[in-house]
């Protein structure tokens, strides 16, 4: 661990590596309420906190990491089917707290207001995870007890050398599939009458709008910076790491709000191009 608590960059990595998911919760909003409160000055230097490389960030023992294709469908007509989707959206809220730390710690030299945005993601993210568990709880079951996979995570790892590759590839691609997802999940919990989870998603779905549009908004910064095309950037990108085309339908209305812009929209349902028109 840092031997400073008090850089912001340092705190934000023990935050990242702790592995309880309580414990993280409680370092999120300490961290976010010394920043409010003006004692955590970003360091000019970038502080005395190393960036080390973080192959996996904190978490606890369980759930046990699988790959992706050997997570089991989740469908929320049973009571274990509806425990294995809450499961699996606590486990994306819960990497995606990692998510937002290891910015704030790994990049540095940046506006005060690239860091001021990512802590505020993560400490929503801890209050999604908290409601998502409550709502497990609630089930009968507890975070841990379904297999879970590590995507999220590993593309944290293929991005951490560069933030405008990071604001591409997470916020803009992993994290906009859930603006996707969301609709069609809450449509499945209508029928089976969960109102009460789909408050949950409700919270979730209007919060990550404004993720996604905080992640637009720094590759746009960053891609002007250095003098790129933002839309063609991110296609290239998409190509080069390998990730995920969106699949439909999507959620034009959220992806609209959160910076993506009608041209580009029209691109991505048109699917994957082809490697020789890529």
């Amino acid at each position: 661990m840092p031997e400073t608590p008090e850089d912001m960059h340092a705190q934000a990595y023990a935050a990242l590596m702790c592995p309880d998911p309580a414990e993280k919760s409680r370092l999120v909003a300490q961290l976010c309420r010394d920043w409010e409160q003006g004692l955590l000055p970003i360091p000019a230097d970038g502080g005395a906190c190393p960036v080390l490389p973080v192959i996996d960030a904190g978490r606890p023992d369980r759930p046990e990491l699988i790959t992706y294709t050997s997570v089991p469908q989740r469908k929320p007509s049973s009571t274990e089917g509806l425990a294995a989707l809450l499961h699996a959206i606590a486990h994306i809220e819960f990497n995606a707290i990692n998510l937002a730390l290891d910015c704030v710690y790994r990049f540095r030299g940046l506006p005060a207001d690239f860091y001021a945005g990512w802590l505020q993601v993560a400490e929503e993210e801890a209050y999604h995870f908290g409601l998502v568990t409550e709502r497990l709880a609630a089930a009968g079951f507890a975070y841990g007890d379904f297999p879970a996979h590590r995507g999220l995570w590993d593309m944290a790892v293929k991005t951490a050398d560069d933030p405008l590759v990071r604001m591409a590839l997470v916020p803009r691609v992993l994290e906009a599939r859930g603006l996707d997802a969301t609709p069609p999940i809450i449509a499945k919990l209508r029928k089976v009458g969960d109102e009460a989870t789909i408050a949950v998603l409700d919270i979730i779905l209007r919060d990550e709008i404004g993720h996604v549009a905080l992640g637009d908004r720094w590759f746009r910064h960053f891609c002007a910076e250095r003098g790129r095309e933002p839309e063609a950037t991110y296609l290239t990108l998409m190509t080069e790491f390998d990730a995920p085309w969106p699949p439909k339908p999507l959620n034009v209305e959220a992806r609209r709000r959160a910076g993506f812009s009608a041209g580009e929209i029209a691109r991505l349902e048109g699917g994957r191009p082809r490697k020789s028109e890529a």
